[in-house]
């Protein structure tokens, strides 16, 4: 009888603590929270009760499944299955404390700056995510090393393993230089400030917004919903444009191909209003100009500017459309023509001094298809 009660007072007993201690410690930090509304320290620590208990039960078996005398003929066995738990269960913890501490001083960081500098505030977001990550990282390799530093075999290995160190580190080295310059091109990317999360940029040819930085790849979401997954050392080998940098405000162009009578002075002010009703335009500056012309056309160009990549899209095609738009409707002979009329007569002197009246041999006049009459 007692090899049965010792057992379920021990285990029963540590795992109703654990409960308990996991139930106080979770009703004190909702409280925290209510609270204090301003910070959201204690709702991040709340998502660590899940190893804050494991750490309990496990710490709580280990100092007492001695007593409980269950498998004694396993006892090493069973205490070193609790050790490795308890070590796991707290290096998650310790992460997920970090993370939650981070995160809140970022938040505060965040609130303060964004509408002050919000380059400076991406710029503290992708340093504070790979700070993590590294943290995660360290702590990941001093949990696996403590578990396998308690196998009698591997503390026995461990002069020899620290003699080999240097080789075995350069043997590594070489064998993964491109996942360590990929690395360290994320510590340089994080600490340079060459690129940040929710930077725009082109990359190839392709237009998009920073997404998510890491160590050894990053991601960049384009307009169209697609990802593109790059190595960082891309940023740190090739150019690229970043759209973002220093400030977001951006000049942008359009482009049309009027015929040589088109009202300009008429365009400017239609110009104007249209973007007075645009509120993607951020009322910096406007133009427009003639910049080329051909024999046919005069080729337009309007400048317009806005806050950011996103409007000044917006911004450039609704001048666009509206400009076409109101030409079409009170400038017809303003849009650009084909001209399939036939050559007028060219007059020429003859040989006797009398002009006569000469035609444009076939061979340079225009085709006229049945189509256009």
């Amino acid at each position: 009888m007692d090899d049965v009660l010792r057992p379920l007072i021990v285990v029963g007993g540590s795992v109703l603590l654990t409960l308990l201690l996991g139930w106080a410690t979770d009703r004190l930090l909702r409280k925290a929270d209510e609270r204090h509304h301003d910070t959201p320290l204690w709702g991040l620590l709340r998502r660590a009760r899940v190893p804050w208990q494991l750490v309990l039960c496990a710490a709580l078996l280990r100092a007492s499944y001695v007593e409980a005398r269950v498998f004694p003929d396993h006892r090493e066995s069973v205490g070193r299955i609790l050790t490795l738990v308890l070590i796991g269960s707290t290096a998650y913890l310790v992460i997920r404390i970090a993370a939650a501490v981070v995160e809140t001083t970022y938040t505060r960081y965040a609130n303060a700056q964004y509408h002050r500098d919000p380059a400076r505030v991406r710029r503290v977001r992708t340093q504070v995510t790979l700070i993590r990550r590294v943290v995660s990282a360290v702590v990941g390799v001093v949990a696996v090393a403590a578990m396998l530093l308690t196998f009698p075999a591997m503390r026995a290995a461990g002069a020899s393993l620290l003699a080999s160190a240097g080789i075995l580190g350069i043997v590594a080295g070489v064998a993964a230089q491109s996942t360590l310059g990929n690395m360290f091109a994320g510590l340089q990317i994080a600490f340079g400030d060459m690129v940040r999360i929710g930077d725009t940029v082109v990359v190839d040819g392709e237009w998009g917004t920073v997404e998510e930085i890491t160590l050894t790849f990053l991601t960049v979401r384009t307009w169209d919903e697609r990802r593109i997954t790059m190595p960082v050392s891309y940023f740190t080998s090739k150019p690229f444009e970043n759209w973002s940098r220093g400030t977001p405000q951006m000049t942008g162009t359009v482009y049309w191909h009027f015929d040589h009578r088109a009202p300009l002075e008429a365009m400017r002010e239609q110009l104007r209003d249209i973007l007075r009703e645009c509120p993607a335009w951020d009322g910096r500056a406007y133009n427009l100009t003639v910049t080329d012309t051909t024999p046919t056309t005069m080729e337009v160009r309007a400048l317009v500017t806005a806050k950011d990549a996103d409007d000044i899209w917006t911004v450039r095609v609704t001048v666009r459309e509206q400009m076409i738009r109101w030409l079409a409707a009170e400038h017809p002979y303003a849009l650009p023509r084909v001209t399939t009329a036939g050559a007028p007569e060219v007059p020429e002197t003859g040989a006797d001094g009398h002009r006569g009246t000469a035609r444009v041999p076939a061979a340079r006049r225009p085709r006229l298809s049945r189509k256009d009459g």
